[in-house]
């Protein structure tokens, strides 16, 4: 619930901390002391749009910060934990700023999207205010109403998984179908790709061995004359470095005969004669491999320009050609298995959609029994809510096929005037009207509903006398299950609140704002006579105002 908002440098509110509480609380007031302002400052923090019009006179920017109690609220701690909100010990602490035109928005401290704020607002508070868009008024809140109230929800996601099903099996057969129109388009192009392709008998890596015998095919004369002057000069019989060496390995034996320590010398003489012999034999089998074979270079130039033509159709790269001849051989396979295929894929859609076709039949009798029930209950209380002549209508408008939503939308109606057709819902014209009969629909499904905060502005539009009283019982009620906060000048209305909440205009450096104070005992007392339109210092008003706190205390 919503235990404190607090407003500064909001419209011609300076500085405003409105304490709540749980139950049923109210906010009275003069005629433009500031109600309205407080109940849009609290939509501009769930999300509503604001500019920078809102912004005080003389003030850089507003804020408007509201303090969440969801320790009872499972399903919304968990939404807000979805989304990366820490709600430590159950509080949930929403900010709005505005200013100069540009917005930012917190959750706990965290900054968030002003989209983010209004989900996480809209599973906090409903706000029901005059000519507003509210939840209740769109088809599908509408729609969870009524399934709500006809205990549908399980079958509702039965349909919903059925028609994922056969929307998923039709996106399958639209992209087989399209891949096989497109392959058999192509079926000639593809064939010529993998014939040519196949052909080839490609080996991955092919090319880079190419290269490297190619270069060596192309220059093996120069390779061999090379290898041949090396082993000249390594192994020549007269001035070869092998016989050169000899003599120095006569002059290390002459050392070592004096000087033991010659040894090292020798050895390193050896490890590097045994390099050079060993170098001077590899030498001469490298000359003897160097093949000067013109035959075997024509058929690695033939092969070399078979593979550049294919990676020039089809690369950049041999690996790329090999992948393009096996994708192009599974897209032709397609123009012969995609009959089969589409085929199973077509009985598939045929038992998906028989299956919700039928879960959508059970769907549409339960709702039509919901609707005549939720019809009557509704109509009960229209009444005792100052409409006598009022009827509610819970409207099914059948659908060309069943959907993720059944075989029909749901449409709220109300004729509340005798004699006047049944309308829309979302286009009565009375604001106050309006509050009613969502007022009479949280009545009904106020067990069921998960938003714990309540917001009704101008709910007592038109009314007053009895009817006012038996509002302000009705939001008595709803209070039970829910935190009710309620704009009201209606005195009956204001004395059935568990908590009463004064707004009124003062002046602070020239300048007007608006303050708010909790009334209790003699305050209270002195408010409710003022809101009965007597003088509130007269003794019979004052006993007027206690009767009605008394009453209230005892319904």
């Amino acid at each position: 619930m919503l235990t404190e908002l607090r407003i500064r440098n909001f419209a011609i509110i300076e500085s405003l901390t409105l304490p709540l509480s749980g139950g049923f609380n109210v906010l009275s007031g003069e005629t433009g002391a500031g109600k309205s302002i407080i109940v849009g400052a609290l939509g501009f923090l769930l999300g509503e749009r604001g500019s920078s019009d809102l912004i005080r006179t003389g003030a850089d920017k507003a804020t408007v910060e509201g303090v969440f109690d969801i320790s009872r609220a499972k399903s919304i701690s968990d939404m807000i934990d979805e989304r990366g909100i820490d709600a430590e010990d159950g509080i949930v602490v929403l900010k709005r700023e505005i200013a100069s035109g540009r917005g930012r928005a917190w959750a706990n401290g965290s900054p968030v999207t002003a989209a983010l704020l209004g989900e996480i607002g809209r599973a906090l508070v409903n706000l029901h205010g005059q000519h507003e868009a509210q939840t209740l008024l769109d088809g599908e809140s509408q729609r969870h109403i009524l399934d709500t109230f006809g205990g549908s929800l399980s079958v509702v996601d039965s349909v919903r998984e059925s028609h994922r099903e056969v929307t998923q099996i039709r996106r399958e057969i639209q992209e087989l179908a399209t891949r096989r129109v497109e392959a058999e388009r192509r079926s000639d192009y593809l064939r010529h790709v993998v014939g040519e392709i196949h052909d080839a008998k490609l080996v991955a890596g092919e090319d880079v061995k190419l290269e490297d015998e190619a270069r060596v095919l192309e220059n093996a004369d120069e390779l061999r004359s090379l290898a041949h002057a090396m082993s000249s000069l390594l192994s020549g019989e007269d001035d070869g470095i092998l016989e050169r060496l000899s003599s120095i390995n006569r002059s290390l034996g002459a050392v070592q005969r004096v000087d033991p320590a010659g040894a090292r010398l020798q050895e390193l003489f050896d490890s590097g004669f045994y390099a050079l012999d060993e170098l001077a034999r590899a030498v001469d089998e490298y000359a003897a491999s160097v093949d000067l074979d013109p035959d075997r270079l024509e058929a690695v130039r033939r092969r070399r320009e078979i593979i550049y033509s294919l990676i020039k159709k089809y690369g950049p790269s041999l690996d790329d050609v090999i992948e393009t001849g096996r994708s192009a051989r599974e897209e032709l396979d397609l123009v012969d298995s995609a009959s089969f295929d589409l085929d199973e894929l077509h009985k598939r859609e045929a038992a998906a959609r028989e299956r919700l076709t039928e879960q959508a039949r059970e769907l549409t009798v339960m709702r039509t029994a919901a609707a005549a029930r939720l019809a009557r209950a509704v109509d009960r209380m229209l009444p005792q809510l100052g409409m006598p002549g009022g009827h509610f209508f819970s409207v099914l408008l059948p659908s060309e096929e069943p959907d993720e939503n059944g075989a029909e939308e749901v449409e709220f109606r109300v004729a509340l005037n005798v004699g006047h057709d049944a309308r829309p819902l979302a286009r009565v014209a009375s604001g106050g009207e309006l509050s009613r009969v969502m007022l009479a629909l949280k009545t009904i499904l106020a067990r069921a509903d998960s938003v714990p905060t309540l917001v009704f502005d101008e709910v007592d539009a038109g009314i007053g006398g009895k009817v006012g009283l038996q509002v302000g019982d009705t939001l008595r009620r709803v209070a039970e299950h829910h935190q009710v906060f309620a704009i009201s000048h209606l005195p009956q209305i204001a004395a059935r609140a568990h908590n009463h909440i004064v707004v009124a205009k003062a002046a602070r450096g020239g300048v007007t704002t608006a303050d708010v104070k909790v009334l209790e005992g003699p305050t209270r007392i002195v408010e409710i006579a003022r809101m009965l339109g007597g003088d509130p210092d007269s003794k019979v008003s004052r006993a007027h105002a206690q009767e009605l706190l008394k009453s209230a205390a005892t319904a």
